[in-house]
């Protein structure tokens, strides 16, 4: 009697994992090649970095010492008879390499070193519509620069890459914030509790979506959804809830100037010397742009901007895509954000103990493709 046959194996993709055939693969490159010529323009020099890092290196932002394999693709490298060996982990962005390389290079590096680069990433994340576990990105960053001219200039850079991309200047806008403006409004209102910020700026970064009567619940108490599902909130005292009401709706309409825009906010209550310093910081970019020609429809001012919440330490901003589209029930739907940025002072010093400021945007390639 014969030995049966082995089952034969399923063709089929991994989760998360997506084949791409020509026009796809063709839109990505084209796209790349355009805005690299951008970055080299300005003075950005291209960088690679291997597409693995030593898990600590990679930071606190998604795996930690306990779960090394946690929202990173990890493997030990070369562990001994007791299963010990440092754990390396494919990279989640492009960013905590080039906090690892300024670190391990910087005396070599020109200063400030100004670098762009491309690739795929990876995050052991759950997949969904939209949604993959390896993507491309792309990114530039200044390091080594605290001046807010720095952010402008990546700002300006921002907006020329993305319309040498193919997006016209009615397609996408650069919406732009600093985180020091929340810090100012906790200040003022005497909250120092680091998790109730936390939970607070979760809250407003859904403003757009739950409206003001949604993020006052959740600043607050909290909020039962339709589902039935309840969200504890930050437990805000009113007049905090109160202040940060009149701060949302300083945002003002799409044709306030920036200028308009930082005098609303500047009048919208008590804001502390970190707002106050945030203001200031924003004017700054504004007059940069100004003198870069980069008008007010391509950059405006959103003090409802929230990025980064263990991340950015300033300057923030989101590149978000005005065109609509219609899902399979037809209802208009906005693709919204295809990048981001902001200032990151703290991410280096990891590494070295001293605070090396840095800037920088990053757009998902895959996704504006």
């Amino acid at each position: 009697m014969t030995d049966a046959a082995p089952p034969r194996p399923q063709a089929r993709s991994p989760r998360g994992f997506a084949d791409r055939r020509g026009r796809d693969l063709i839109a990505e490159r084209r796209l790349v090649t355009r805005v690299s010529a951008v970055y080299e323009r300005w003075g950005f020099e291209p960088l690679d970095t291997g597409a693995f890092e030593y898990a600590d290196a990679l930071g606190k932002f998604l795996p930690d010492a306990d779960r090394p394999n946690e929202g990173v693709f990890a493997l030990q490298d070369d562990p001994d008879e007791d299963g010990n060996g440092e754990w390396m982990a494919l990279r989640y962005d492009l960013t905590a390499p080039l906090a690892r390389f300024a670190a391990q290079n910087w005396e070599t590096l020109p200063k400030p070193f100004r670098r762009y680069a491309f690739g795929p990433v990876w995050r052991n994340e759950k997949p969904g519509p939209g949604r993959f576990r390896e993507f491309v990105q792309c990114d530039a960053d200044t390091v080594g620069s605290d001046r807010p001219e720095a952010d402008a200039e990546i700002i300006a850079m921002a907006v020329e890459g993305l319309q040498a991309a193919g997006l016209a200047p009615d397609q996408a806008v650069l919406r732009v914030s600093n985180r020091k403006l929340f810090d100012g409004l906790f200040e003022a209102g005497g909250v120092e509790d680091a998790g109730q910020k936390l939970t607070a700026l979760r809250a407003i970064d859904k403003y757009d979506r739950l409206g003001w009567e949604g993020v006052a619940a959740l600043l607050g108490e909290g909020r039962l959804d339709e589902s039935g599902d309840y969200t504890r909130g930050a437990g805000l005292p009113s007049p905090v809830i109160g202040a940060i009401e009149a701060f949302l709706a300083s945002a003002g309409s799409a044709d306030a100037t920036r200028a308009q825009t930082l005098e609303a906010v500047a009048r919208s209550g008590n804001i502390g010397a970190a707002g106050e310093a945030a203001l200031n910081e924003l004017a700054a970019i504004d007059r940069a742009l100004g003198a870069m020609k980069v008008g007010q429809d391509a950059v405006r001012f959103d003090p409802t901007i929230v990025r980064g919440l263990e991340y950015y330490t300033g300057a923030v901003f989101e590149a978000e895509l005005l065109l609509e589209t219609t899902d399979d029930k037809g209802r208009a739907v906005r693709f919204g954000s295809i990048g981001g940025g902001g200032r990151y002072d703290d991410l280096v010093a990891r590494f070295t103990g001293e605070r090396l400021p840095a800037t920088g945007f990053s757009f998902g390639v895959s996704r504006l493709a």
